[in-house]
């Protein structure tokens, strides 16, 4: 017993000194507006920023209302960008024409900019919400008249998955500087000049015991009821007080977009693994959509053998000034390992260099030699991930477990780039791949992709992240087993069209969302299988399907999103395919999503008329807003559906006395604690 925990307690030592140390950052490109940084003209200001989110029964809507203020004597555009968010779909985008909101409608992307452009040479009004990759959502607006200010709004959706009882939301605003030529040539405003705010509600059916909203100590924190939470941040421009004769000073800056906002929310310890079911079929529909959120028990134990770790760190150009730091987290990291351990590292920029040259025994003496290797290196140049990773894979050894840790802050855009060719790669081996994706604007398609094919997981990291809370949900997958071929099944019900189509492995404390459509209404039988280290794993219920559903009609849309996800994904690993891309185009046109394929467009009501363009998305907004709105008055409604049936007979994952992080791993976490928040100084 003595030799498990200590097993655990270097696993997550290692990770601890690993992941902190990424944590630590300079300021890079961010959410604002806009301007060729060789522009002869004047810039737009962000007069105010307005952001409402509702987190309920699965999944986040965020609202976001922005003002455009144009203190010059000429017409301009604006031209706003911002970080995709991860799993989210934009669903709506208003522009105010005349004082009144006019809705936009998704058409193909090239014909959404041949509308817009017209629009904006005819000088009316018009908008434009387009989708560049993985990386942004880039926003235009024109005119904005001289003298005068433009406000415009935008919906996006997502899925708010707990991990090990803990919630997260993140707002992205900081870009994580990867597309080197947009950051070259375009000048971000990100300042709003004078009201900004942020507010958030949380309605839970599971008791939540804290909300926490870090690196802000101005936010307002509330709860309502066990279940009900918010978190609240505003900050107003003021002008300063003058002497009598004095020219006034401009309005002073209220908030920069140019840090994302983190909120958490802990879950009481000691839940009950669960089966909730959302749903949404209008009457008289013979087709619904459903959401089924499958919350396992925690029945994967502590593992026990030792292992060999493989370090795979980026060292491009956009890692300067966190380098320091990682030297001395890798330092760390590889004086707490076990003696029967081995660890090599890799490191890559533009090409791929292994420091060790093998395994290697955590000795003091060899720890101290790669540590004073590590720190005559100097960052650089491009990311040659392909490179990397191919290094990595070399000398392992078919009788012990290894695994990658994988840390990047970019994307791959030296040497080969396809990502077939990284799935091929890794297929070769039987090793699992832990990455963590730091920063927006990542390539998260790609790297979730590859952690899927080798059974490893990803998790994304904010530069505003509580470092001890992402420690944990880390710490707590690696030192335990996993659930490995996952399958699931529904009978006595048809259903169809379920997406995510794979699913792969389920890992300690991970939730299991699932999106399809149904016919009918009755009780199904609910399977979900899978193995633990080689032993088969069975878990059954029934739950019933409503007749009639009419509470949440967003549902359609993350089913549609989870389904172009898919597709997706399937084009990125074996190549664009035709039927493929008209089926993602047809899908975001018909639940009126912004993707690769489509873009958002707005323009008048009368313009929208004469070009016989449907208001197909207007009538699903009003619908969504409609249904929003009696939500809001109503307590938390219990989605569970396996209550008289249990699928799980043990309590969910939680941090509380996993013993993956107890209070003497938090005395050794505290001087890189202290290290981090001194490097974020600066």
């Amino acid at each position: 017993m003595k030799n498990l925990k200590r097993v655990s307690r270097w696993m997550t030592v290692a990770f601890i000194a690993v992941v902190t140390n990424f944590l630590v950052t300079t300021s890079g490109f961010a959410a604002g507006l806009l301007t060729p940084s060789n522009a002869q003209f004047s810039v737009l200001e962000i007069k105010t920023h307005d952001v409402n989110v509702i987190i309920e029964d699965g999944f986040a809507i965020t609202t976001v209302e922005q003002v455009f203020s144009n203190p010059h004597s000429q017409d301009l555009e604006a031209v706003y960008s911002f970080p995709v968010p991860e799993k989210a779909a934009v669903a709506e985008f208003t522009v105010w024409i005349d004082g009144k909101p006019v809705i936009g409608e998704v058409l193909e992307k090239q014909q959404a900019r041949e509308v817009y452009r017209a629009e904006k040479q005819a000088g009316r009004d018009a908008g434009l919400m387009q989708k560049d990759e993985y990386k942004t959502f880039d926003m235009k607006v024109s005119p904005v008249r001289a003298g005068q200010d433009t406000r415009i709004r935008f919906v996006y959706m997502q899925p708010a998955d707990v991990d090990t009882g803990m919630g997260r939301y993140v707002y992205p605003l900081e870009e994580g500087g990867v597309d080197e030529q947009k950051f070259s040539f375009w000048t971000a405003t990100e300042t709003v000049q004078q009201q900004f705010s942020f507010n958030l509600a949380l309605k839970s059916s599971y008791p939540v015991e804290a909300l926490r909203f870090p690196n802000q100590s101005q936010a307002v924190i509330s709860q309502k009821s066990a279940g009900e939470w918010s978190a609240n941040l505003t900050s107003s421009g003021s002008n300063p007080q003058v002497e009598q004769g004095q020219q006034v000073n401009a309005m002073q800056p209220a908030f920069k977009l140019d840090k994302d906002l983190v909120v958490y929310w802990r879950h009481q310890a000691g839940l009950p693994g669960s089966v909730d079911l959302v749903s949404y079929k209008p009457e008289g529909a013979r087709k619904g959509t459903f959401m089924l959120t499958l919350t396992p028990g925690d029945d994967l134990k502590l593992v026990e053998e030792g292992r060999d770790w493989i370090f795979v760190l980026d060292i491009s150009g956009s890692m300067n000034g966190k380098y320091a730091t990682l030297v001395d987290g890798v330092q760390r990291a590889l004086s707490k390992m076990n003696s029967n351990d081995r660890f090599r590292v890799v490191l890559f920029n533009n090409r791929a260099q292994e420091l060790t040259q093998g395994y290697v025994n955590a000795t003091p003496e060899m720890v101290k030699h790669y540590s004073d290797s590590l720190l005559q290196v100097t960052p650089g140049n491009g990311t040659n991930l392909y490179a990397g990773l191919k290094n990595g894979l070399r000398g392992i050894d078919a009788d012990r477990t290894s695994s990658i840790v994988l840390v990047t802050d970019g994307v791959a855009n030296v040497g080969e780039t396809h990502q077939k060719k990284f799935i091929k790669l890794l297929a070769k081996k039987d090793i699992r791949l832990f990455t963590f994706i730091m920063g927006n604007s990542a390539n998260r398609p790609m790297l979730q992709t590859l952690t899927r094919v080798s059974n490893g997981f990803a998790i994304s990291i904010s530069n505003s992240d509580d470092i001890v809370g992402k420690i944990m949900e880390a710490t707590s997958k690696v030192t335990h087993q996993s659930l490995h071929g996952v399958e699931l099944s529904i009978r006595g019900v048809k259903t169809s069209n379920v997406s995510p189509k794979k699913i792969s492995s389920l890992y300690r404390g991970q939730q299991l969302v699932i999106f399809g459509h149904y016919w009918g209404e009755g009780l199904a039988d609910i399977h979900l299988s899978g193995k633990i280290s080689g032993e088969k794993k069975d878990y059954s219920t029934q739950i019933e399907f409503p007749a009639t559903a009419n509470a949440h009609p967003e549902l359609e849309r993350l089913w549609a999103y989870s389904s172009i996800q898919d597709m997706m994904q399937e084009m990125n690993d074996f190549g664009e395919d035709a039927d493929l891309k008209q089926a993602v185009t047809d899908l975001s046109i018909e639940y009126g999503l912004v993707s690769n394929y489509t873009s958002m467009v707005v323009v008048r009501d009368e313009v929208f008329e004469s070009l016989g363009i449907k208001r197909f998305n207007k009538q699903r907004v009003e619908n969504e807003k409609q249904t929003q709105s009696k939500r809001s008055t109503q307590t938390p409604v219990s989605r569970r559906v396996d209550t008289q049936q249990p699928m799980f007979n043990s309590t969910r994952a939680s941090h509380s006395g996993s013993g993956s992080f107890d209070s003497w791993m938090f005395v050794l976490l505290l001087p890189m604690l202290v290290i981090s928040r001194r490097f974020r100084k600066y």
